[in-house]
């Protein structure tokens, strides 16, 4: 009940759809509460939500997202008149690739608002507008985005249900439960025990541009979604239009490169500071709060880390709730302290670095588990 709360706006026109899988009725005599879930917590949680929506913090202003978009398209426009006014030296080049960069990590921001619907009251609004911002200004496809983080949201951080965890185990030995399984299983696909050293190598600077970059049109054509190819298709069309004639074929090759190796360690630093340091194993069917709480956390709040994270520092409110327009994070973060607090639950929140730096150590921590088994197990 909750994740299904959770995910959708129109829930009558939802339920419509799923009428279908209805499989039957419990008897009244039937339990209908499971005994891995923690009872109190979940009417308790229920009642937050309620408390939330009385508040209308599920209601967008408009405005933020207009000006949000407003200040992407600037950046962009900015990034093409430094290269028409100071031509193609290596300082223009430079600075034109810094401002991409920010635009393509703040869309990628943006885009998650329109694909969680958090900006319009209509479910296929927010579809539309999402297309736009992650197909042209990204040149994504928005059914790639939502085919994958939807099952990340329902089931953050467990092992084969959460798709931003499926780097274990041939790349990264993740989580103290699992590395040691995977060490006592004597599976060794990489040097787990130097993996905080080859993040830095294989993990922020690669996964755009050596990964994402090639996989996205493989997706798009294996699952027939011409739409969304269309809407990359009209990315990449301006970009190199209206580049081509200051910088050249290989001009324009590097700077797309360049940007999206900008991109990619923004986005990874920014999207696994909350998760990687957490609590990662397999799926053991508990509530909603706990299985999101154990898996999130938060960084501290501040204009920059607002910008810089797309409000992705309250980690913890968007998983409870994803489809809350992110303006109203702070607003809701001490009603749900206050929940944590009562049931004796850690909320944690910590600064920026420190959050960068967490990411580092669990996995050098995971990785030494992993040898310990592997040699003694």
């Amino acid at each position: 009940q909750d994740p299904f709360i959770a995910f959708h706006l129109d829930k009558t026109l939802v339920k419509k759809y799923m009428s279908p899988l209805l499989i039957g009725e419990l008897a009244p005599d039937q339990p209908s509460f499971e005994p891995s879930k923690n009872k109190k917590l979940v009417e308790d949680f229920r009642e937050l939500r309620s408390t939330v929506e009385k508040m209308g913090l599920l209601n967008p202003n408009r405005a933020f997202f207009i000006l949000y978009l407003c200040h992407i398209l600037m950046l962009d426009v900015a990034a093409w008149l430094t290269i028409w006014y100071f031509g193609a030296s290596t300082l223009s080049f430079l600075l034109s690739a810094v401002l991409l960069g920010t635009v393509q990590a703040q869309a990628g921001w943006l885009q998650h608002d329109f694909g969680h619907l958090s900006v319009f009251s209509k479910s296929r609004w927010n579809h539309w507008v999402h297309k736009f911002v992650i197909g042209h200004l990204k040149g994504a496809p928005a059914s790639w985005w939502n085919h994958l983080h939807f099952q990340h949201h329902a089931k953050p951080n467990c092992f084969r249900k959460d798709p931003d965890v499926n780097m274990h185990p041939l790349f990264f030995a993740l989580g103290k439960t699992l590395s040691v399984e995977l060490g006592a299983q004597k599976k060794k696909f990489m040097p787990y025990n130097h993996q905080h050293k080859y993040f830095f190598i294989i993990g922020p600077p690669a996964l755009v541009p050596l990964y994402f970059q090639w996989y996205i049109f493989y997706f798009v054509v294996q699952r027939k979604q011409w739409v969304d190819l269309a809407w990359m298709l009209t990315f990449y069309i301006r970009f190199f239009l209206t580049y081509l004639p200051f910088l050249g074929v290989k001009g324009v090759l590097g700077l797309h490169l360049l940007v999206r190796f900008i991109e990619s360690n923004w986005f990874v630093w920014v999207t696994q500071m909350n998760h990687i340091p957490m609590h990662i194993d397999y799926d053991k069917n508990v509530d909603w709060f706990s299985t999101q709480l154990q898996a999130t956390c938060n960084v501290h709040q501040s204009f920059f880390n607002d910008w810089f994270s797309g409000h992705l520092n309250f980690q913890i409110e968007h998983h409870f709730f994803p489809t809350m327009p992110r303006h109203n994070y702070w607003k809701v973060a001490p009603l749900v302290k206050s929940l944590c607090a009562k049931h004796g639950i850690e909320y944690q929140c910590k600064p920026l670095l420190t959050a960068f730096a967490d990411i580092v150590h669990s996995l050098k921590d995971s990785g030494e588990l992993w040898l310990d088994a592997y040699l003694h197990k």
